[in-house]
């Protein structure tokens, strides 16, 4: 279990850099995605989801940790992917989102890096998809899409 902790997070960003946030890389289907890691508790490797009849597919369950009791939101089923067996990469990130916590699914979690948020354009509406509310291009060619962990929480 690796938890986001202050000794990790870089509080060093020059005044003049506002725009520049640390975020956390991910992948779900076949999308790598990224989101703020003022949003995210903490990642964990493994975890025993108690499933929940009469909700929908991309609710996997709920889960405790240590006595709070989260939902589990499948991503990859949400945006309509199709559902891959959980595997040694999968990655159950905890977020919380407005004082809300929820917990995500996700393929695999990569890296934490700084993003100028200034440079995140907005999806082609032909190309719009659930939770996902920009993308940037790094200088590698990398494609990341923004994760809306708000629209998450208020669906």
């Amino acid at each position: 279990m690796a938890e986001v902790t202050e000794t990790n997070i870089r509080t060093d960003v020059p005044a003049e850099n506002q725009s520049v946030e640390r975020c956390l890389t991910f992948e779900s289907g076949d999308m790598t995605l990224f989101l703020s890691i003022n949003n995210v508790t903490e990642i964990i490797n493994d975890c025993a989801i108690t499933h929940l009849p009469l909700v929908p597919d991309y609710i996997k369950g709920i889960i405790n940790l240590r006595g709070q009791i989260l939902p589990v939101v499948d991503i990859r089923l949400y945006m309509g992917k199709p559902a891959l067996e959980y595997n040694s990469k999968t990655c159950f990130i905890v977020l919380n989102v407005d004082d809300l916590p929820v917990c995500i699914v996700v393929d695999s979690v990569q890296q934490v890096i700084d993003i100028d948020l200034q440079d995140v354009r907005p999806i082609p509406i032909k190309r719009r998809q659930k939770l996902l509310d920009g993308m940037i291009t790094l200088e590698n060619g990398t494609v990341l899409m923004s994760f809306d962990c708000k629209s998450l929480v208020s669906s």
